[in-house]
């Protein structure tokens, strides 16, 4: 039973995650969405500028799955003397691995392995020392390895330093007489039954398990694992013999909000601090109510934009004046030129007049403006200015109210529909935020490939998502005035 590099690094997250993908290729958890898909392409893309800067190469560029054939031409390119090759492919102990950039160098080869992260990470190690076992098994002479990902402080138009390449040879040769051991148990495994894996933090790290929802449906519903910010406390817990929160006697003791979680799940009922009313105390009229949508590149396009820069392509703003009437405003780009400058003229028109403006987790609003600001010195007033009376509407809710529903989590998309049942996400055809800045992506820089039909479907769908953001900052900030005065 063959394995592959991603299929090892699934079996070192969770051996159940590994059997699953072996057994069951075809299931619908492996199916490539939109936002695999994307994280897909992103990779793909990247790695094809990394190999502009080791050039001269030869790629193999034959299918995947196609092993045998890609070792052959592999080899072929070998002894050919390419000075570089891009997916050289080998095989060895039941593992194949296509490494990234395979750079021939004295003593030995040079392993690339190219990441779209803007810094090493701890899994990236196993990463390549599975691709070093193999090669070596393969009769390689190997020398250096290298690990080569995105640089955080390259700006557009200067893309000279697009990439830091790190030496991990020690760090993988730390680890890498561990790899055989780690193949052998993974296909022991494969030939028995589903292995038995409690869920825990491996679910979400490094990579959140697709099948995480087969595992986690089991769980009843409160689970302790979904006490805010208490995920060590929740695993003693469960330890302990504490399935669900209604099981936790009050002289457990947990933080200040995860007991407010417990008081409200063991009486069903929302659970209203009396310090609500003084918080709402800042939220007097006129109030404009904000909410971005961005793109984030991992190779910048536009002047001054570092690698994965949130760049502001959209926003809808909701102004409710002193007399209690609602005004909307919003904007959408069209196309892949900057959208920077015409949006931040209309987000100032459409603040203009506002005591406060409110978003929540104002910190990327934020975030956004200021590098809005410093990109555009004409609009920096303006933008600045809008930055100054930006307020974070989160902890009003994260620190004074909890509702059952909420699940642990003080997302909007948990909150509103659980406080303002109306407004619900699952309805809609863009329904949170990742999802709607792939879309974007993909209209702006792929809109000549959509019909013009599916284009301007997908700005309704986009414009309709960011409308109800906003909007329910609105609907939230009344039902809280009620809630306080009850």
């Amino acid at each position: 039973m063959g394995l592959s590099k991603s299929r090892v690094m699934a079996g070192l997250q969770c051996h159940k995650y590994l059997w699953w993908r072996v057994h069951e290729p075809e299931a619908p958890e492996l199916e490539f969405d939109t936002s695999v898909q994307a994280a897909f392409d992103r990779g793909a893309r990247v790695g094809e500028v990394a190999r502009s800067y080791v050039p001269g190469g030869v790629l193999i560029d034959l299918p995947y799955n196609a092993y045998a054939d890609r070792v052959m031409a592999t080899r072929q390119a070998l002894e050919g003397g390419a000075p570089a090759l891009y997916e050289a492919s080998f095989q060895a102990d039941g593992v194949f691995v296509a490494v990234d950039i395979l750079e021939r160098g004295n003593p030995g080869f040079g392993l690339i392995e190219v990441k779209s992260s803007t810094s090493l990470k701890e899994h990236h190690i196993p990463d390549v020392a599975i691709q070093a076992h193999v090669l070596r098994r393969s009769g390689l002479p190997l020398g250096r390895q290298d690990l080569m990902h995105l640089n955080r402080e390259c700006a557009y138009p200067d893309l000279g330093n697009l990439f830091v390449r790190s030496d991990v040879t020690e760090a993988v040769t730390a680890v890498v007489a561990d790899i055989p051991g780690v193949i052998a148990r993974q296909l022991e495994m494969l030939q028995g039954p589903l292995p038995d894996v409690p869920t825990g933090p491996h679910c979400t790290t490094p990579y959140e398990c697709p099948f995480m929802a087969r595992c986690w449906s089991a769980r009843p519903p409160h689970h302790v694992g979904t006490l805010y910010a208490m995920k060590r406390r929740a695993i003693e817990l469960d330890e302990q013999g504490y399935q669900t929160i209604h099981d936790i006697p009050d002289d457990v003791p947990l933080g200040k909000i995860a007991d407010r979680q417990r008081r409200a799940v063991q009486g069903g009922r929302v659970i209203v601090e009396p310090s609500l009313a003084q918080a709402l105390v800042p939220f007097v009229p006129p109030i404009a109510f904000l909410d971005f949508e961005t793109v984030g590149l991992p190779i910048p396009v536009w002047n001054g934009c570092h690698p994965y820069d949130a760049v502001p392509v959209q926003f809808s703003c909701h102004v409710e004046g002193a007399d209690g009437r609602v005004v909307h405003h919003e904007w959408l780009a069209d196309g892949s030129q900057d959208p920077r400058p015409a949006l931040a003229e209309r987000l100032a028109r459409a603040c203009e007049g506002a005591r406060i403006v409110v978003a929540y987790s104002a910190g990327f609003e934020r975030g956004c403006i200021e590098r809005m600001a410093d990109a555009l010195p004409g609009l920096a007033g303006p933008l600045r200015n809008i930055a100054a009376r930006l307020v974070d509407f989160l902890p009003v809710v994260r620190n004074h109210v909890y509702h059952p529903d909420f699940g642990g989590s003080f997302s909007l998309k948990r909150v509103l529909p659980a406080l303002v049942p109306e407004l619900r996400y699952d309805d809609l055809p863009i329904n949170e935020g990742s999802m709607a800045s792939l879309e974007l992506e993909r209209m702006l820089f792929q809109g000549a490939e959509l019909t013009e039909e599916a284009k301007a479907q997908l700005r309704t769908d986009l414009l309709r998502y960011c409308h109800q953001d906003t909007w329910g900052l609105v609907k939230l900030l009344r039902e809280l005035r009620e809630l306080a005065r009850s």
